[in-house]
């Protein structure tokens, strides 16, 4: 917060000139080789740790680049960086190489101009990317990408369900509700602001809206309240069918998992489509839990990578995330093994040789394939996030 409040301070700056020029390849893998990446990320977590890593060791022996992971709490500490770069006049040789980004900290530094490019349209690699399919590789929280970040990675929205309790599940929103008011007490979400709980929130909007186009855009008051109408009387009608007669919610994802183990919910959603089957292999959830998405589709959105305007190697940053969109990167990514993160490419553009490298991959007994997840929903812009929050809380979050 303390990032994006500094860069509402901040003065816009001019357009970057786009040099290098990826559209010519060749002069930037000579140019990289040699440099160092500082490429901050968040390093949270064993399995990205561990990947980051790999790529870093494939980038190292292909292209000469070395990569440094600089490790990070939140991505908002790398834009306070470039923020304080810029204050002091550091308008080159700039310490942060390539950002791990999304969302606020996407918009924010695009608004101010704090991004080199356009450049991640111009990338070898991403004639592989699914523009099509996965419309959030080029729209991030609804904010146009516009060529100022690469995408590397998917998250959608699945539901899961104990089929030993509960064979049919209900394929849609109101569906849900039909078969809450039948089975009192046997679903649950995590309590907003979570970040989950509050992406139940975003998924019913959709559904239940007269008009989703306008969730595209920035919340106004005319706008926010015929939009969520719908929700408000929904969820009137859902709270006293959840778990605990919605007189408690759950804190977070990883609590939904734990109720669903001891019994107390047969129906329960992730925001990662592989966190079932690994909860099946770590005996967290029982082998008769599977995953599904809803038959209108699930809210997805992608994970990008960015280089600020003064990045000290442009190349090597261009080499790195032209890497991570490749066949093989992403192929790896996709293993639960390894991590577990869905793919950005659409397959069917993929050579016989690489598709059959996701062909191999051995998915979780409760995994859905990319065709199986389908299509995702477009997030809505940020701002109905905050709104829906704030008035979620104020109607049933009380005394939670």
């Amino acid at each position: 917060m303390t990032a994006l409040a500094a860069l509402a301070l901040a003065a816009p700056l001019a357009a970057q000139e786009v040099t290098p020029d990826p559209k010519d390849w060749p002069a930037i893998t000579e140019a990289a080789e040699g440099q160092t990446v500082y490429w901050h990320a968040w390093g949270g977590g064993n399995a990205i740790n561990d990947y980051i890593a790999w790529a870093a060791d494939e980038v190292k022996s292909r292209y000469g680049v070395t990569v440094e992971h600089v490790k990070l709490k939140d991505t908002a500490d790398a834009v306070s960086r470039v923020i304080a770069e810029k204050s002091a006049g550091k308008d080159t040789g700039g310490a942060v190489d390539l950002i791990w980004i999304n969302g606020e900290n996407f918009a924010a530094m695009k608004e101010q101009g704090l991004l080199f490019g356009p450049w991640a349209e111009d990338l070898p690699n991403w004639h592989y990317v699914d523009v099509a399919g996965k419309p959030a590789v080029t729209s991030d929280f609804t904010v146009p990408t516009e060529g100022l970040e690469a995408p590397w990675g998917m998250a959608q929205i699945v539901f899961y369900h104990d089929t030993a309790r509960l064979s049919e599940p209900p394929r849609s929103i109101p569906a849900l509700l039909d078969w809450a008011r039948a089975n009192p007490g046997r679903f649950a979400y995590p309590q907003p602001p979570d970040f989950l709980g509050s992406t139940f929130l975003k998924q019913a909007v959709i559904e239940l809206t007269p008009d989703p186009r306008v969730l595209q855009e920035p919340v106004s008051e005319a706008s926010y309240e015929a939009a969520t109408a719908p929700l408000w009387d929904y969820l009137d009608d859902l709270t006293p069918n959840l778990w605990r007669g919605g007189a408690a919610y759950p804190q977070s994802g990883p609590r939904l998992i734990q109720l669903m183990n001891d019994g107390e919910i047969d129906l329960a959603l992730s925001f990662n489509p592989n966190e079932p089957s690994n909860a099946i292999a770590n005996f967290q959830l029982p082998e008769t839990v599977r995953t599904y998405v809803l038959d209108g589709g699930t809210i997805g959105n992608a994970s990008f990578v960015a280089i600020p305007y003064n990045a000290n190697a442009k190349e090597g940053a261009l080499v790195l995330a032209n890497f991570l969109m490749s066949p093989e990167a992403q192929a790896r990514k996709s293993d639960p093994v390894v991590w577990g993160s869905g793919t950005v490419l659409a397959l069917d553009k993929l050579s016989p040789e690489d598709r059959a490298r996701f062909d191999a991959i051995e998915l979780g007994v409760a995994t859905l394939s990319p065709a199986e997840l389908g299509q995702s929903l477009p997030e809505p812009h940020p701002s109905w996030m905050v709104r829906l929050e704030q008035d979620w809380t104020a109607r049933y979050g009380a005394g939670q």
